[in-house]
């Protein structure tokens, strides 16, 4: 708007409020009025908004921001009295300088032309062992008597000591009770009572970007160390490395930026509340914040089978197979793209003689695609259906066998102890 016409408005709004106001026409608020209608947007004296915007003051603002440190420190300090870390120690060899003879080797006839001075001639021997600190992880209290879930890995060597550093400071021998056969799994045992104990929650319905806190003994230097993060993905396969048998494949892992670094390994992942749903496993070297844990719910049967029998009983189909994915379905000309292929190994037979499979009639080249109405896939294999199950349960298998589907039933038998 041009000043002209501004100074039109302003002229003519006041003249009109002098002669209404001076004829008494008019009530006294008048002028009141017309500023309110003309002049008051033209200035914009008080900044106008839309009826449906509402004002946010900075405390309001940051309200749910307060409210999410809130439960994740609650979560924190809920568990964290659980977390332990696991200091694994062995005897290794005291290696010193020691004087040497460079001419021993020669006849001693010869020897006698150099001396009997090697005072400057030193290589390494060795000296006797000492028990020193090799590595560490992490854990957490099940039982109030002392059971602590870890990983397998974390405490696999069966020639090294294994001891607990409790969150109050208490040091105390461990025991390993067992180690899953399957999973990466171990449940140790320190003489306490009264610990306290964590509070055991459930992988199933995660979210991508739900909230995820990992505590553990990180680096093996930093006890009890919190990091933050989402869920960013779920049912991830993959191969690490480390274990007692080298690479080995971990199937339907939650996957989470929350930090976790070497150390962690055994640790809790857990939820807003505080509750475990999942155990800290692995991470990707050189990735920015790729780690992995174990679903809670995969392992929980066997934390209850070791509180009420002290070992874990696993549940033995007896076969052994290859999962078939896309590659495998193309490059053997398969006529299905997915399932278990029924197939021995150099470490043994297909079928196990006297299995639950032998018995239920599964034959070497079977295809096994689905237990119990549940496709078997690389993101769903075999071993982790079985693992759903119990002892003594009996199970539906839909076979393809040169090219027919048949149904079998087994009754599944604890693992042997010797596989």
């Amino acid at each position: 708007m041009s000043n002209k016409k501004l100074f039109l408005i302003i002229a003519s709004v006041l003249i009109v409020g002098i002669i209404l106001g001076a004829a008494g026409s008019v009530k006294a608020n008048i002028f009141s009025d017309l500023y309110d209608k003309y002049l008051k947007p033209i200035f914009n004296f008080e900044k106008t908004s839309p009826s449906t915007t509402t004002s946010q003051t900075p405390q309001e603002i940051y309200a749910p921001t307060v409210d999410y440190e809130e439960a994740v420190t609650k979560a924190v300090e809920s568990a964290s009295p659980a977390v332990v870390s696991i200091i694994i120690s062995k005897y290794v060899p005291v290696i010193e300088q020691c004087p040497y003879n460079p001419f021993s080797d020669l006849p001693e006839e010869f020897q006698q032309f150099f001396g009997q001075d090697f005072g400057d001639f030193y290589a390494p021997c060795q000296k006797g062992t000492k028990l020193q600190e090799v590595g560490g992880g992490s854990g957490f209290i099940v039982s109030s008597d002392g059971l602590i879930v870890t990983n397998k890995h974390v405490v696999s060597d069966t020639n090294a000591s294994y001891t607990v550093l409790t969150n109050n400071g208490e040091k105390y021998d461990a025991k390993v009770l067992v180690r899953h056969p399957n999973l990466d799994l171990a449940i140790i045992k320190i003489n306490a009572s009264n610990l306290p104990t964590i509070k055991l929650g459930t992988s199933t319905g995660l979210k991508l970007g739900q909230t995820a806190i990992a505590i553990g003994n990180a680096l093996g230097e930093f006890r009890n160390t919190v990091s933050v993060g989402v869920i960013s993905g779920l049912s991830r396969n993959v191969v690490a490395s480390g274990g007692e048998k080298g690479a080995e494949q971990l199937n339907n892992l939650i996957q989470t930026d929350a930090a976790i670094n070497a150390g962690n390994s055994g640790g809790p992942l857990l939820n807003l509340k505080g509750e475990v749903i999942g155990i800290n496993v692995a991470m990707v070297s050189g990735a920015q914040n790729i780690g992995f844990a174990i679903p809670i719910d995969q392992v929980k049967k066997a934390i209850e089978s070791v509180k009420k029998n002290g070992k874990i009983s696993v549940p033995f189909l007896g076969v052994r197979y290859l999962i078939i994915n896309k590659e495998i379905y193309k490059k053997q000309n398969l006529p299905v793209d997915y399932g278990a292929l029924i197939r021995g190994n150099e470490e043994g037979p297909a079928v196990i003689k006297n299995s639950p499979a032998d018995k239920a009639g599964l034959q070497a080249e079977d295809i096994i695609l689905e237990l119990n109405g549940e496709k078997i896939t690389e993101q769903n294999p075999l071993g982790l259906l079985i693992q759903k199950y119990n002892v003594g349960d009996k199970i539906k298998l839909k076979i393809l066998r040169n090219n027919k589907e048949i149904i079998l039933e087994a009754i599944l038998e604890e693992r042997p102890r010797e596989m």
